[in-house]
């Protein structure tokens, strides 16, 4: 049994999808923002379903944002499974939050971005008082088991977040996919940093890429996206998100026919009306199409004596 339950964010997305499972152990896949309207709407949906948080055993993460990510602070009684990626921020490694820091600041300065944007480092560490703060009990992979749950198993699907898996359910052809694949949008691949220092920046558009055709192989009948409708037309779906990903990628490739540009300079031309208010994002978006023509050998890279890359036709 899948329950499906709506929670209000306070972020432009909107409201984020929860989903009971009842198996041979009730469980909560993503737990909505740490916001009291959150927890309101979370104990609301699972009464109606018949239970209280009392009776949830298990919570499992999709990945570690903000908007999926926060109330399992109310289940103390309950195990957390999710990526090993997600302790970075549930647990505030302070670590991982300096080299996070130095990691955006090394990518605006390489991007091209001019000093007074620099600030944007901090707002890429994302609300974090909208996040769970306990760590998991229980680190999950490609491949494993749902414990309770017979015939559900994780699938990596990395690129919107370097944390991010689904579930997947092969007899019944449904998977309860996080944001990997929804119904009216693209989730942005975002930029962010490695688990491993020593690993270099996630390449996230081609990480993204390679799991959605990971589930254009598999006979998905059915997903269960983080926010909006159920997808049911999967396969269909997919193909075109690929086919509008080349698009985009190919208006890059135009503008950069002339003369090599930065990523700064691409982002201004990209979104000029947004870049501004949303620089994380159209910047990542930026990387992505870049990434993309890079490894399909259609632009080359070039860095100048202040460490600054530009990218022209090959």
């Amino acid at each position: 049994m899948i329950h499906k339950l709506i929670l209000p964010t306070p972020f432009a997305v909107g409201d984020v999808n929860s989903y009971l499972l009842k198996g041979d152990s009730l469980s909560l896949i993503d737990a909505g923002p740490k916001t009291p309207e959150a927890y309101e709407a979370l104990e609301r949906g699972i009464k109606e379903a018949g239970y209280t948080f009392k009776d949830v055993e298990q919570v499992f993460l999709t990945h570690h944002h903000p908007d999926h990510a926060g109330w399992i602070d109310a289940f103390p009684q309950a195990k957390v499974y999710g990526h090993k990626y997600n302790d970075l921020w549930l647990t505030r490694d302070p670590g991982f939050f300096a080299y996070h820091d130095a990691f955006y600041l090394e990518r605006l300065i390489e991007e091209g971005v001019p000093e007074h944007y620099h600030s944007w480092v901090e707002k890429m560490k994302r609300p974090v008082a909208y996040l769970g703060s306990r760590p998991l009990d229980v680190t999950i992979e490609e491949g494993d088991t749902l414990p309770g749950h017979p015939g559900w198993s994780v699938i990596e699907t990395l690129g919107h977040a370097q944390s991010h898996v689904s579930f997947w359910h092969a007899e019944d052809r449904v998977m309860i996919g996080g944001d990997h694949i929804l119904e009216k949008i693209s989730s942005n691949p975002l930029i962010e940093p490695p688990l491993d220092p020593n690993a270099g920046r996630p390449q996230a558009m081609l990480q993204y890429n390679e799991s959605l055709r990971k589930v254009l192989s598999m006979p998905v009948e059915k997903i269960y996206s983080g926010h909006g409708n159920e997808v049911v037309n999967v396969q269909q779906l997919i193909v075109h998100r690929l086919e509008k990903q080349h698009a985009r990628a190919m208006k890059v490739h135009a503008m950069i026919a002339e003369q090599p540009l930065t990523i700064f300079e691409i982002t201004q031309r990209l979104f000029p009306t947004v870049y501004e208010k949303e620089l994380g994002l159209t910047l990542s978006e930026t990387i992505g199409q870049i990434d993309y023509l890079l490894a399909e050998g259609l632009a080359i890279e070039s860095c100048d004596q202040i460490g600054v890359f530009s990218y022209g036709q090959a």
